[in-house]
């Protein structure tokens, strides 16, 4: 780690694509510039008159219709841009569903439920066992967006160090849980909703009628909690920390515990206790409610299908799954003594989402836009036949797809707007292949958490590099690339061929209810 990064091409070209991502503009600017490419795209296609034969097979065997493109800058294309701008943005799926879901999040985090959960996760572990706890910690925090940035890779860091291990060792493995495992959770989060939303949108362009549910990934992302956990604690202690070398420093190490007073310990251990057991119990009225024969959340045949109201209720289950639990620690613990705390800490949720909700109003129009004009349908159609011509094998495919998405998450770090600028390009063009819209985002997932750890356009990056220097002051941007591109490497090529194992040679589903292949209309 003491060699400089600049001396290796890799850590040249991750610097070329650190300096071209700072070209770009916000991802707010980016949305409109893309909406009015797409405004003026529109209109000079229309009148070029550039059309693809609709691949949908036509009624009664005739002759397929064309599909051309519908110029937006007339009077009639302004005057629905116009009329329709707020519908676009109120009826984008990702706003409310995600916005439900945190009310519980938020609650939970305020009164400080989710913090306790993974405190005592990593300081509970034995020291042979600080690596996995640590990642496995990590990866569940992303149930709470950025407390895991926030809090577990600092106290990751100092726990190393009680260890007499090297503490940038704990931040990177941290680190790579948190960033690294961004899409693997055993728990739905607030980003299933998120990208089921835009997964939908994208995939109605094609199939008006298409639903992808909140939990459309559940059972692959479960599953790669393992293998972040297993993985990353392989790397961290075989590879980053035998390269940092032996830790030393003046400073006492820090006692591995629980500093707190005795008294307010044994609150949370109490609280902990009872919002689990609450936890437990929403958990098998859920299982009981879906188990009981003719359940109202079992489609009309009785069966969990892809249609079962289950999964439209995913989202309010998410919310009451975290709500009850929270309400619970918060009483016990004294953190939520009324019903004005409860309140405070929804409001505060969502203050914290102003910046988020400015992007999907933008968001809305550009994928709305998108959609009338059939650009993105005469994009998918091309490009479909493109692929189809060069007739890949599935695991090829979707090992370049992941590919493209981890080299566009180096200057796009929003998983929420790299995937609303593509989305509506490849989940049509590879549904059209044949795939359906659940593998798609399942295999957009792993790209877009690969490199997380390697590019500075990820919000918290230069947090980290703040964190980490405490520990070495010389460290920079380059430096912290250089410790976590074995997380980045190993991660990409391993989740890569888990999916593709799983999905194209076990043919298991991705998520309750998830085909793998999509069978048209």
């Amino acid at each position: 780690m003491t060699t400089t990064p600049r001396r290796f091409p890799a850590f040249q070209l991750i610097h070329i694509v650190e300096r071209l991502g700072n070209l770009l503009p916000h991802p707010v600017t980016l949305f409109v510039l893309m909406s009015a490419v797409v405004l003026a795209g529109s209109a000079v296609a229309s009148w070029l008159g550039v059309a693809v034969a609709d691949p949908r097979p036509a009624a009664g065997g005739d002759v397929p219709p064309m599909i051309e493109v519908v110029n937006l800058l007339n009077a009639e294309g302004l005057t629905r841009i116009l009329t329709a701008m707020v519908p676009n943005f109120t009826g984008f799926a990702p706003l409310g569903t995600v916005l439900v879901a945190l009310l519980g999040v938020g609650v939970a985090e305020k009164c400080g439920l989710i913090e306790a959960c993974m405190r005592r996760l990593v300081l509970a572990a034995p020291r042979r066992w600080v690596s996995p706890a640590v990642i496995f910690a990590a990866v569940m925090s992303n149930t709470a967006g950025e407390l895991g940035y926030v809090v577990l890779i600092p106290l990751a860091a100092i726990i190393f160090q009680s260890c007499g291990r090297h503490p940038l060792a704990g931040l990177a493995a941290a680190f790579a849980g948190v960033s690294g495992g961004y899409s693997a959770n055993l728990m739905l989060g607030t980003v299933d909703p998120l990208l089921a939303g835009i997964t939908q949108a994208s995939a109605q362009l094609v199939a008006p009628d298409y639903s992808v549910s909140a939990a459309a990934n559940w059972y692959f992302m479960a599953a790669s909690t393992l293998m972040i956990t297993l993985v990353g604690s392989w790397v961290t202690e075989r590879v980053v920390e035998p390269a940092l070398g032996p830790w030393s420093s003046e400073q006492a190490p820090v006692p591995h515990g629980d500093d707190r007073d005795a008294s307010r310990a044994a609150r949370e251990t109490r609280g902990l206790m009872a919002a689990g057991a609450v936890f437990l119990v929403c958990l098998a009225a859920v299982v009981a409610a879906v188990w009981v024969p003719g359940s109202p959340l079992r489609d009309a045949q009785g069966e969990l299908g892809a249609k079962a109201p289950l999964y439209g209720a995913v989202v309010a289950l998410i919310f009451l799954c975290f709500l009850l639990p929270a309400l619970t620690y918060g009483r016990v613990t004294g953190t939520m003594r009324s019903d004005r705390d409860v309140i405070e800490a929804m409001s505060s949720a969502m203050t914290s989402m102003g910046p988020y909700i400015v992007l999907v109003f933008f968001a809305a129009q550009f994928i709305a836009w998108f959609n009338w004009s059939n650009l993105g349908t005469i994009l998918a159609v091309t490009g479909a036949q493109f692929l189809h011509v060069l007739d890949l094998p599935a695991p090829a495919l979707f090992a370049g797809f992941i590919l493209v998405c981890a080299v566009l998450n180096l200057m796009i770090g929003s998983a929420s707007a790299q995937w609303a600028l593509t989305a509506p390009v490849f989940v049509p063009m590879l549904m059209l292949v044949g795939y359906a819209p659940e593998v798609i985002q399942g295999a957009y997932r792993i790209g877009d958490s690969v490199t997380n750890l390697i590019t500075p356009m990820m919000s918290y990056f230069g947090l980290i590099v703040a964190v980490a220097a405490r520990y070495r002051k010389d460290i920079g941007v380059g430096t912290l690339m250089s410790m976590m591109l074995p997380y980045s490497v190993a991660f990409g090529i391993i989740w890569s061929a888990m999916f593709c194992l799983w999905v194209f040679a076990l043919g298991w589903p991705v998520g309750p209810g998830s085909e793998t292949y999509f069978q048209g209309s």
